[in-house]
């Protein structure tokens, strides 16, 4: 799963509207080298974060997780974030909210996939959502070859194993997808409406008063155990708090083009978190179907990079 702030395959990376003081003065090499460390170790923690929330479903089901994650990272933000709620137009406002509702929509319609369908597959059919935004905002010839690569590997995803998916499963992750590129459009037309990152602090707080009802209604009082909120809050430190910070150091030490082609890793990390954490095997053909997807995604964003 992507975190909140976690950037698509295109290269208009959704945490490039922070306010990252520039880089150093560093040997080139070296930093780079430390910016892709620091994106790896970002990408880690959003799947493995997303792995361990599915250990919570037999306990607060797929609603009860999300609205824990959200609402303890909408906490983290209002109080480090402080943002200002003066001095803004309606249109302002229309921005963070609507990327609010993107926000909890990607985040709630994703763990509900990861409740039914393995987290590889889900990770590779929600990619496609940005990867064809990036399709289509690149306007070259080239494109229709990362399109036709990204549908081979949904085809082969389809004949493998994972061709027995949970129809609903499929349908979530394919809307967390098409959430997850309105996520990208929204959250440049909020950031630049708003300083540093009052944005995604604003949007936070709006997808936690969608979620946490859609959680309480779901798991009531198990959202109040110890262990729940426990795990409730290691799972937001690892699909949000680590990440943010991981990502925006990289940030200031990575092209955004580089960046977002290594998130575009984002459907073999999910796959390895899955079998690691849950147990959930991939066959050959799997991986070959990850690999396409994954390549598809580089290279749009590659092609992005050229235009």
């Amino acid at each position: 799963m992507t975190s909140p702030v976690q950037n698509s395959p295109v290269q208009n990376s959704p945490v490039q509207n922070s306010s990252a003081p520039a880089t150093a003065a560093v040997p080139a090499r070296r930093a780079t080298l430390g910016g892709i460390g620091l994106l790896l170790g970002g990408t880690l923690s959003v799947q493995f974060g997303s792995a361990f929330a599915a250990l919570l479903f037999p306990r607060a089901g797929a609603l009860g997780a999300v609205a824990l994650r959200i609402a303890f990272a909408a906490v983290v933000l209002l109080v480090v974030t402080r943002p200002r709620l003066r001095g803004y137009a309606r249109a302002d406002w229309v921005a963070a909210c609507g990327f609010g509702l993107a926000l909890g929509g990607m985040n709630i319609l994703f763990y509900q996939a990861i409740d039914r369908i393995p987290l590889g597959a889900a990770v590779t059919l929600e990619v496609l959502g940005p990867l064809v935004l990036s399709v289509v905002a690149a306007r070259r010839a080239t494109s229709l070859l990362w399109a036709g690569l990204a549908l081979g590997g949904v085809y082969l995803l389809g004949r493998g194993d994972f061709g027995r998916l949970d129809v609903a499963g499929v349908a979530f992750a394919l809307g967390a997808g098409a959430m997850w590129a309105a996520y990208i459009v929204l959250n440049a037309r909020a950031g630049a409406r708003f300083p540093r990152l009052d944005a995604l602090t604003i949007a936070m707080a709006v997808a936690t008063l969608v979620s946490l009802p859609l959680g309480v209604g779901s798991a009531g009082a198990a959202l109040l155990e110890p262990g729940v909120l426990a795990l409730g809050l290691a799972i937001a430190a690892l699909s949000s708090g680590i990440p943010y910070t991981l990502e925006l150091l990289a940030l200031r030490r990575l092209p955004p083009a580089t960046f977002a082609v290594l998130t575009s890793l984002a459907p073999a990390v999910a796959a390895t978190a899955g079998f690691l954490v849950l147990g959930q095997g991939l066959s050959l053909t799997q991986c070959v179907a990850i690999a396409l997807v994954i390549a598809a995604s580089a290279g749009a964003v590659w092609t992005g990079k050229r235009r």
